[in-house]
């Protein structure tokens, strides 16, 4: 049984680490840059050194359409050595999600290269996913939430290029109680799942880190332009996932029509919901003046 969120009967007291909003106050922010170091060496542990600083970096290409902007929460970044690491929150399920990740990714290898002579020599590319959907992919275990995947020589399974690396992170399908936390990833991922309306942290998560987490994390302590900032990403995170478990609940089709309707009201572009439910823009349009919308 999945145990995605906890929700107990009470008001949220820190932040939704999924929304726009949480999870950049979190993770790419300046101040907050030993946070994100610490989640990278957990979750890359075994597969690089240890990251000791890293800068942020502006990142314009994994969010170039309304959709991506919308419901894709991306930070890229640069190790002292050099390596790009690309961590993004990916919040509802596409069909090409795997080909979408790699098309992304592959620009921060483009962005590499040089002028003029050049040898073709590259920094590696970590593409790290935290996703809020299951993947649908016979290929990965089915019991397992993270997975690694490399460039590998199919016969001797070494891996061929270490150039470009994924990280999948299947947020749903984490469904582990306190006492069974094995890794500082299932660390990362109980407080993650259970942020919101964590009070104190268990004496298993207790360190320095964690701590940090909990204090920004605090909704009282967020300064007035901060809460509102806040307010105003959970709602748009509200919106947006109360319309997709529409479309899941009632027939397909049927469920897109009302999904698109639901979210011209609340405003969104018709580019966006265009993208979101697969409808054409004139297809909206004529959806839109039948319900009198237009």
């Amino acid at each position: 049984m999945e145990k995605k969120y906890y929700r107990p009967d009470k008001a949220p007291r820190n932040i939704n680490p999924f929304t726009d909003f949480g999870f950049k106050k979190l993770f790419g922010e300046e101040a907050n840059k030993d946070i994100l170091l610490q989640f990278l060496n957990d979750i890359l542990e075994n597969d690089v050194g240890r990251i000791v600083d890293l800068e942020y970096s502006k990142n314009e290409h994994l969010g170039p359409t309304e959709y991506d902007r919308n419901v894709v929460f991306d930070i890229f970044c640069r190790t002292e050595s050099g390596k790009r690491i690309i961590i993004e929150m990916q919040k509802f399920y596409q069909a090409f999600f795997k080909e979408r990740s790699l098309y992304y990714s592959t620009f921060a290898i483009q962005e590499q290269a040089v002028k003029g002579d050049w040898d073709y020599s590259l920094y590696p590319v970590y593409c790290i996913s935290l996703l809020d959907f299951k993947l649908k992919d016979e290929n990965i275990n089915p019991d397992e939430y993270l997975h690694k995947v490399k460039l590998l020589e199919t016969k001797s399974g070494k891996v061929f290029n270490d150039k470009l690396n994924f990280v999948y992170v299947e947020i749903p399908k984490f469904n582990k109680n306190l006492d069974e936390l094995e890794t500082n990833v299932d660390k990362w991922m109980y407080l993650l799942t259970r942020l919101e309306y964590l009070e104190r942290l268990p004496v298993t998560l207790q360190s320095k880190i964690f701590d940090k987490v909990m204090g920004i994390a605090e909704l009282l302590k967020l300064e007035k332009t901060d809460r509102k900032a806040y307010e105003e990403s959970l709602k748009k995170h509200r919106d947006l996932k109360n319309a997709m478990d529409s479309q899941k609940k009632i027939g397909f089709e049927e469920g897109i029509k009302k999904t698109a309707v639901r979210l011209f009201k609340k405003k969104m572009d018709v580019q966006f919901i265009s993208e979101v439910t697969g409808l054409s823009e004139d297809e909206l349009q004529e959806l839109f003046r039948k319900e009198g919308l237009v």
